[in-house]
């Protein structure tokens, strides 16, 4: 086995790299040929370009050119050798070349000259300069033409989408050199885009800029666009979404250039492009969550994140593995995703104490253990069920996890003294519809009560949708529209408030610095989407027509899902804290007395997975209703 490998091993040292072969060799003759060529034709304009006189006068000039020649080739191509014009990549030549071109062709000429002097080989004495402005123009045509050559035989060979490029700055420009000489790339840039009007009629790299924003629809429509990208990644959201609007009416598709960081770290690439995507169309900039000064309360502390491995979960546990704390429990039950974040955290982090544990927030004895181990001194709780209908086709178990899950956490911060237990909880505990809503408004109420009865701080954060969550509308509506459609949607008048999985936990870590114990901070969403304007926003961006290409289906509201949601209750108000984006919700009085013997039965009915589950679950939640038809 060792022989046979050490064989494959030699055989594929030996191997040669037949294109990379061919194209050398093909240089080298063409630079052969170039070299002689400059060479003959320096004379004949040297001669008035009069072929009969430089014959006849120039006879002895051509003799000593002949006799030269062999000597030359070599030098010339032993000096482009050494100026490494076989070795480069013509497909991204530019001014660095060229100018690498000229540097060699003025040596190749300058060492001509000495030589022919050595050797009294007479030529006239405008030769050289000739001779070295021609060679370089013949060297420069080879190479460019070969780069503008190979590039329009692999666009039409391919059939390459006709492509508008939206920015010919920067990043337009190296977006455009990649797109051009990437093997990989299916596009062919046509037209480009920018506002800049002292650069309207100007070509970059060949292509024409033909106008500003309002010559898109114009100009895809008269070109037969297939596709367009937008590469200025330095533009707000705001600017994004207006040029997004506007492409959105040529039913191309639309790619986009993900970041200014990314152009930063030069990993501006074909490959780097992505789908233009719902968060460009939010309407807002991102949230910029400034945690370097506020993260103390992370740092060289014992972290323990329950559901540690879901969307909000796992992101937790980035943000706060990148603030460098003393350890980092994951505690999640689904192993799969506790070994994903596992992977990454160990190799962003590899000094980070991580600490990955598989059990269920259900499982009190286990809960115990890790916190007798471990002693964490803050527990952000992330473990829930969130799937609202199947929730409501499975009461008992969302009461189960969450509403006692929470309790378990919540006893066991208390226990082992942790300083502060924040609890994950979202805008359907606010006169909820669903049981799922209501198991999470018990659980803050869990919490509040908590909160009188121990050194632990025990506060709540409360926000909406994210962008990209596991089970959530963005990933489905993507994968219906891959599949063809029909794209669902429940209702044609659904509005739900959106964020980033990103910019919801650096608010969440903030909330976290500002509690002081009992709150429930209510984070600050933006403008709500209509559910049915991004899923047609998401068709046109794919390329298709709403309706035409793909079809919309309204399946009706799913049980306990309700038209809007609220993130205060009535008698909750709101206090502003530093933060704009953070509020503060006035607690609830809670009968304590009444609401810990409302639990136990609440307990009790689940052990038995009693069909009255919803009935005691009402009592508790007093703004709890079943959402009335059309609501």
């Amino acid at each position: 086995m060792d022989k046979t490998w050490s064989k494959k091993k030699q055989s594929g040292a030996r191997r040669i790299n037949t294109p990379k072969l061919t194209r050398i060799i093909f240089l080298v003759f063409a630079d052969a040929v170039s070299l002689n060529l400059a060479v003959f034709l320096s004379l004949f304009f040297r001669y008035e370009l009069d072929l009969s006189k430089l014959l006849t006068n120039g006879s002895d000039f051509v003799s000593n050119a002949i006799k030269f020649a062999p000597f030359y080739t070599v030098i010339g191509i032993a000096i482009f050798a050494i100026f490494k014009l076989y070795t480069s990549l013509w497909e991204y030549a530019s001014l660095d070349e060229a100018i690498r071109i000229v540097a060699a062709c003025a040596v190749v000429d300058v060492a001509s000259f000495l030589i022919m002097k050595i050797f009294m080989l007479r030529m006239p004495m405008s030769f050289h300069f000739l001779n070295g402005i021609l060679l370089a123009v013949l060297i420069l045509l080879i190479r460019f033409s070969y780069r503008l050559i190979r590039r329009n035989w692999r666009h039409t060979s391919r059939g390459a989408k006709r492509t508008l490029l939206i920015g010919a700055g920067r990043s337009g420009m190296m977006t455009l050199t990649d797109i051009q000489a990437n093997k990989e790339s299916d596009n062919r840039v046509v037209r480009i885009i920018d506002d800049d009007e002292s650069k309207w009629g100007q070509r970059l790299l060949g292509v024409k800029i033909v106008g500003g924003r309002d010559k898109i629809v114009e100009t895809a429509k008269k070109l037969n666009i297939e596709e367009i990208i937008i590469a200025i990644p330095s533009a707000t959201n705001m600017q994004r979404r207006e040029i997004i609007e506007i492409c959105r009416e040529t039913n191309c598709k639309l790619r986009i250039l993900p970041s200014i960081l990314q152009l930063a770290n030069g990993e501006v690439s074909v490959n780097r492009l992505r789908d233009v995507q719902i968060e460009d169309l939010l309407g807002r900039d991102s949230v910029k969550v400034d945690l370097s000064d506020i993260m103390g309360y992370v740092s060289n502390n014992v972290i323990l994140v329950t559901g540690g491995g879901g969307s909000i979960g796992s992101e937790l546990c980035r943000q706060i593995a990148s603030h460098a704390p003393e350890t980092l429990i994951i505690f999640d039950i689904y192993e799969n995703n506790a070994y994903e974040i596992q992977m990454e955290l160990m190799r962003k982090y590899p000094a980070l104490d991580l600490v990955v544990l598989i059990g269920s927030v259900r499982d009190r004895d286990r809960l115990d253990a890790i916190f007798e181990q471990y002693h964490p001194q803050y527990v952000f709780h992330a473990a829930a069920h969130k799937h609202v209908p199947l929730m409501e086709n499975s009461p008992n178990e969302a009461i189960k996890n969450n509403v006692f899950g929470t309790l378990n956490v919540a006893r066991a911060a208390d226990k082992y003294h942790a300083k502060r237990m924040l609890l994950i909880s979202t805008d359907k505990a606010v006169n909820p519809t669903n049981v799922m809503g209501a198991s999470k408004r018990i659980c803050e109420m869990i919490v509040q009560t908590m909160n009188h009865h121990s050194e632990t701080e025990y506060v709540a954060v409360r926000f909406g949708n994210v962008l990209g969550s596991n089970g959530s509308v963005i990933p489905l509506f993507r994968k219906q529209i891959e599949q063809g459609g029909p794209v669902t949607v429940t209702h044609k008048d659904i509005i739900r408030y959106f964020m980033t999985i990103p910019e919801a936990v650096s608010l969440v870590l903030q909330a976290g610095a500002y509690a002081k114990g009992g709150e429930i901070f209510v984070l600050d969403m933006g403008k709500p989407v209509r559910i049915d304007d991004l899923a047609r926003n998401m068709i046109r961006l794919s390329g298709y027509e709403p309706d035409v290409d793909i079809q919309i289906c309204y399946t009706g509201l799913r049980p306990g899902e309700k038209l809007f949601e609220e993130l205060l209750m009535d008698e909750e108000g709101m206090v502003k804290t530093d933060n704009q984006l953070i509020y503060i919700g006035h607690p609830i009085d809670v009968n304590e007395q009444e609401f810990v013997a409302q639990l136990k039965k609440l307990q009790e009915l689940c052990e038995k997975n009693s069909p009255q589950i919803r009935e005691m679950v009402k009592k508790i939640v007093k703004g709890y209703h079943e959402p009335k038809q059309g609501q």
